[in-house]
């Protein structure tokens, strides 16, 4: 979605910490922000704004999703680009003339070897945690085709997958993609490739959303949501708040995928919501 200067400076305003009118954000915005719990919503007599509790966490998510902004000057409110795109300087004479997309790819991560081509060249994807691996060369990055490929929906279950060695016991290889930075490059790639995609994310509407609208949408039966066998339990220790925050936005909202079916009607039946980071095993855990 192209940006207008009036978007940027509603951004600039949650980024200061100050509250802005729910109308001033588009609906998809809107959405896309609370989804990812950038902001919140403060309800009023007669009105709604929203806020950003963590200013650092949507400045963060706001140059992944946006990449055009990953050259913004937020303090000053100007492109600062350095003179990295000196091809598009030397031809136009201005290197800030035009948005390019300077990296494209995607993240992927394992915590065992998965033999992938690069190029045609042999390569192992298999990081030293704390590590993981940028794709940029999508389009030349192959895998066998018994290969499972696990989207993780949120950046620290993608950082700690060792820590949830235990969800996925299975003998075939486990690729692991992160939806950021986010464009789309990651479903292009899932759509030319015939493997099949395990959707990792919170246990929510939200969550479900996600999954539909950005996977499932593309990709068919071949996607499909991953439910843990003890999510009922931990979803009636869940968040309430989390659940109504969705709920006032997501209330009309019923998933066209029958398997997902099950998780939606018991996230109703609690009236709860469980993130999740809360199958991240602690040390404690192991």
């Amino acid at each position: 979605m192209s940006l207008t200067d009036k978007q940027i400076e509603n951004f600039r305003i949650l980024l200061q910490g100050k509250t802005l009118p729910w109308s001033k954000l588009n609906k998809e915005i809107r959405q896309k922000l609370t989804d990812e719990h950038c902001v919140t919503i403060i309800s009023h007599s007669t009105h709604r704004s929203l806020f950003a509790p963590s200013p650092n966490s949507l400045q963060l998510f706001l140059e992944q999703y946006y990449e055009e902004l990953r050259g913004f000057d937020w303090e000053s409110g100007s492109f600062t680009r350095a003179s990295t795109r000196s091809e598009l300087a030397q031809n136009s004479g201005n290197s800030k003339s035009r948005y390019l997309r300077s990296c494209p790819g995607f993240l992927v991560n394992s915590y065992s070897p998965v033999p992938a081509l690069l190029n045609g060249k042999e390569i192992f994807v298999e990081q030293e945690e704390g590590a993981m691996l940028f794709i940029s060369d999508w389009e030349h990055f192959e895998i066998s085709v018994d290969t499972l490929v696990i989207g993780v929906e949120n950046m620290e279950n993608f950082r700690f997958i060792r820590k949830q060695k235990h969800l996925f016991l299975t003998d075939r290889p486990i690729l692991f993609v992160s939806r950021y930075p986010q464009s789309s490059d990651l479903i292009r790639w899932l759509m030319q490739i015939p493997n099949p995609y395990l959707h990792f994310g919170d246990f929510d509407l939200a969550g479900i959303h996600i999954y539909e609208t950005e996977f499932y949408r593309y990709l068919g039966n071949r996607a499909s949501f991953f439910v843990p066998d003890d999510i009922e339990q931990r979803l009636q220790n869940g968040s309430i708040e989390r659940y109504d925050s969705q709920y006032r936005r997501l209330k009309d909202y019923v998933p066209t995928d029958e398997r997902v079916m099950p998780l939606y009607k018991l996230i109703q039946k609690y009236h709860r919501c469980y993130d999740q980071e809360g199958y991240i095993l602690s040390k404690k855990s192991k």
